[in-house]
């Protein structure tokens, strides 16, 4: 079971664990999405990119980051509806790539209307196997409470 609202601590912070990033991730984001744009698809097209190589989707970190949240297991049963993303990306993440986030408790306020709940905020930062930072978010998340 998760944490219910009143176990998270403004300020806490945890680290997800690490997922690598597949070439089968990025083909069925493209075929979800209907995003075949070259720099994610084309490997010719990627090596003459500064980057050398396909990159993932943008939205596709975004995405991989919210998962690795629900990962940890804090959320299992306790979470009741994402409320609004926010996600910036701040690098490139690579195909092979691994990634990890380390979370920190933003906010934590109460419903002012429904005692059975209250909104978590949960800032993000995702970084790759090098510890560079590739992406930030916030995700306030409607949380039950006991």
């Amino acid at each position: 079971m998760g944490k219910y609202f009143e176990e998270f601590k403004v300020g806490e912070v945890f680290v997800t664990p690490a997922r690598t990033i597949t070439e089968t991730d990025v083909v069925t984001f493209a075929w979800i999405s209907a995003d075949w744009n070259p720099p994610h698809t084309d490997a010719v097209h990627a090596s003459k990119t500064i980057f050398k190589e396909r990159l993932a989707h943008g939205p596709l970190i975004a995405s991989a980051t919210i998962g690795l949240l629900f990962r940890t297991g804090i959320l299992d049963g306790t979470s009741m509806a994402l409320l609004d993303m926010q996600y910036k990306f701040l690098g490139p993440v690579l195909i092979g790539d691994t990634i990890r986030v380390a979370v920190e408790i933003a906010e934590a306020r109460p419903s002012t209307t429904k005692p059975d709940r209250g909104v978590v905020v949960f800032r993000t930062r995702t970084y790759n196997q090098n510890d560079v930072l590739v992406g930030e978010g916030s995700w306030p998340i409607m949380m039950a409470r006991r």
